[in-house]
């Protein structure tokens, strides 16, 4: 541990006394991941787009059932539209068997999608699930696979410098990344909503955010979404993406904004509900309010031009529609969010 980083953990964990175990534990090995990484490069993020075709979360046996569309440079429509799935091997798919393993860039501190087990000491959730499934779809082994833990904001630069192949850790498919990394198609449904303590008089993304201090994570939809319309808040911090950035109210890891609100530096946290269901799981003093504001998509992210590891996963995801996806969604999401009966259906240019 560093001694930049040692005194906020200890006082985290000397202000978090009270909030139970599991938070307390989450939150302090999120603020130890978190700053001990390599320095951060802000990620060029942008507002999630509207999808061209509508096409809820919960499509059933049907999820496995792809729909081809014509994606428009200029409109950017359908921008979750990807590459028809393939088991053609190419440059990417042969490095990758010729070092024997998949490298995989995901979270290690969002309950529910990627988090270190801290009784068993290994990484579990839905993203970690995935991750496996391609790791088996490629090499033919699931534990064929490196995990290497990487910050929201770092997740694009971690695949340019080829230190992952992959990123699987709850990745907007939008207008603005699409032309920086390439996506699989869809495999989860979420939206951005405002966690907040249960007795704060917030109501949601809305007027009630006007003078209060709102956290999100650096190169998030969150982020771009209150430079949009913030609604009066304070969400940006002096010096934001430079080396005086205090990762006060933007920070690297979206975990790190429960422990600012934990902690009573920030009033409210913006992210995706999928996420901050799993937050607020971990502890019982905040909750989801108003509504989701946005529909996004999660896809797997790999480099520009990796087209053949691209319909791979795709080529994976077609048989992990037809029962693994709602395996791990019982194992790991329904308790927490309920009443997704399946994944959206994938889009093909």
């Amino acid at each position: 541990m560093s001694e930049g980083t040692e005194p906020l953990v200890r006082r985290a964990a000397r202000r978090l006394r009270g909030w139970g175990g599991v938070a307390a534990m989450g939150v302090a090995c999120g603020l130890t991941a978190s700053l001990t990484l390599l320095p951060l490069v802000r990620e060029e993020g942008g507002a999630a787009a509207a999808p061209g075709t509508d096409r809820t979360a919960g499509s059933g046996a049907g999820g496995g059932v792809g729909v081809g569309v014509q994606v428009r440079a200029d409109t950017c429509r359908n921008p979750e539209a990807s590459l028809t799935p393939s088991t053609q091997d190419g440059p990417a798919i042969r490095a990758i068997k010729e070092r024997g393993k998949l490298i995989v860039g995901v979270d290690q501190s969002s309950y529910r999608w990627g988090y270190r087990n801290p009784e068993k000491g290994v990484l579990e959730g839905f993203d970690i699930a995935l991750a496996r499934a391609v790791a088996r779809g490629v090499l033919g082994d699931e534990n064929a696979v490196i995990f290497r833990a990487i910050p929201t904001n770092q997740r694009i630069a971690a695949l340019d410098s080829g230190k992952v192949d992959l990123v699987v850790r709850t990745m907007t498919i939008n207008c603005r990344r699409i032309e920086q990394v390439a996506f699989s198609t869809a495999y989860f449904q979420a939206g951005q909503q405002v966690l907040a303590p249960k007795r704060s008089d917030i109501t949601g993304y809305d007027a009630s955010l006007r003078g209060r201090r709102v956290c999100s994570a650096e190169g998030s939809t969150a982020y771009e979404a209150l430079e949009e319309n913030s609604f009066g808040a304070v969400f940006k911090d002096e010096g934001d993406g430079t080396k005086d950035d205090r990762d006060l109210l933007t920070v690297p890891n979206q975990l790190d904004c429960l422990a600012r609100l934990q902690l009573g530096e920030v009033d409210a946290v913006v992210t995706d509900n999928a996420l901050a269901a799993g937050q607020a799981a971990q502890d019982p003093a905040v909750e989801l309010k108003g509504k989701p504001f946005t529909k996004e998509y999660y896809g797997v992210a790999a480099k520009l031009g990796n087209d053949d590891l691209v319909r791979r996963v795709n080529h994976v995801l077609v048989g992990y529609r037809q029962g693994p996806w709602q395996a791990a969604y019982r194992q790991w999401l329904e308790k927490d969010l309920p009443g997704i009966s399946g994944p959206p259906a994938p889009l093909y240019k």
